[in-house]
């Protein structure tokens, strides 16, 4: 069975509740974006999702997609996927919404996570301190940092029960080689609690959306071993770049162009070798403390290669 025909299927069996529609006009749907217009098939699945909500007039936790599969926190890496988890409340902080319940840090011997709990949801609330086996609940993701969102359609089961939380701290010394798409000066989605980047003016979630300004760099730090996926927020690529937000919209007006902040922050940093610290979330290592530091001798072909890109 093709990619594209099993996204159909768990799509329509989303929906197949909700609307008159056949897997036949599912897939169509797909086969337009991926084969005519080359999107991506994950891309294509949220647009298609997005759709069928809008048609059906429902909310994103409102459906579920069938089967959530059990995970380790070190294993969320996508957003928008339906797990299970079994982690220790960590810390409460206080919700900034009131269509927030609780909000939080969840661990589990592999890592931690944050999560956030609908009001709407009425699920019980969970304790400082407590285990809970949390069933159907849905990743999403900020700047490379994955959390996860507890909706009406979640099963909370408090476990008799300790955990051990692992530690996620990650140091990386190595040259950065290579900046990657979507860095720079980006636009974020600023509807409640999605800050999604946009594409074309456009977030996967709520469509054309007059977006918010901001700061990033996605990197690739060579250790000389392996490649590290980094990514520093807009506190830290400032920081790094002596570039400020307000600088980089000025920039970027004067050039009627927003690639020239990217192609700044590029020349600045490519190439160099630093001492990067930070939490793990997923593939990403999320840039806290940086350091830049003097090349060692067995990183003149990383500086080489990373000045070639």
């Amino acid at each position: 069975m093709s990619d594209v025909r099993q996204h159909a299927e768990d799509v329509y069996e989303q929906f197949s509740d909700h609307l008159d529609v056949t897997v036949e006009d599912v897939e169509e749907r797909f086969r337009t974006l991926v084969d005519e217009y080359k999107v991506p098939i994950d891309e294509a699945r949220r647009s298609v999702t997005n759709h069928y909500l809008e048609e059906a007039g429902l909310e994103r936790e409102d459906i579920s997609r069938g089967g959530s599969e059990a995970v380790s926190i070190e294993d969320v890496d996508e957003p928008e996927q339906w797990i299970d988890l079994t982690a220790k409340v960590i810390e409460l902080w206080e919700p900034r919404s009131d269509s927030i319940a609780q909000v939080g840090l969840l661990g589990d011997p592999t890592g931690t996570i944050k999560f956030t709990k609908w009001a709407k949801s009425e699920l019980p609330t969970l304790e400082e301190g407590g285990v809970y086996e949390l069933r159907n609940v849905v990743t999403d993701e900020y700047q490379g940092r994955y959390s996860v969102k507890l909706n009406s359609t979640t099963v909370t089961e408090e476990l008799d029960e300790d955990l051990e939380v692992g530690d996620d701290t990650s140091e990386i010394h190595g040259a950065l080689i290579d900046m990657q798409s979507g860095s720079g000066l980006i636009k974020r989605c600023p509807e409640e609690d999605c800050t999604r980047v946009l594409q074309n003016g456009r977030c996967n979630e709520h469509g054309e959306v007059e977006g918010e300004f901001d700061l990033r760099i996605k990197a690739v730090v060579d250790d000389g071993i392996d490649a590290h996926e980094v990514i520093f927020d807009k506190e830290a690529t400032e920081e790094l770049t002596g570039l400020s937000l307000e600088e980089a919209k000025e920039m970027a007006m004067d050039a009627l162009d927003t690639t020239i902040v990217a192609d700044e922050i590029a020349a600045k940093i490519l190439g160099t070798y630093y001492r990067i610290e930070g939490p793990t979330f997923g593939r990403y290592v999320l840039a806290d403390d940086v350091e830049e530091l003097d090349a060692p001798g067995d990183a003149e072909d990383l500086l080489i290669k990373a000045r070639s890109m």
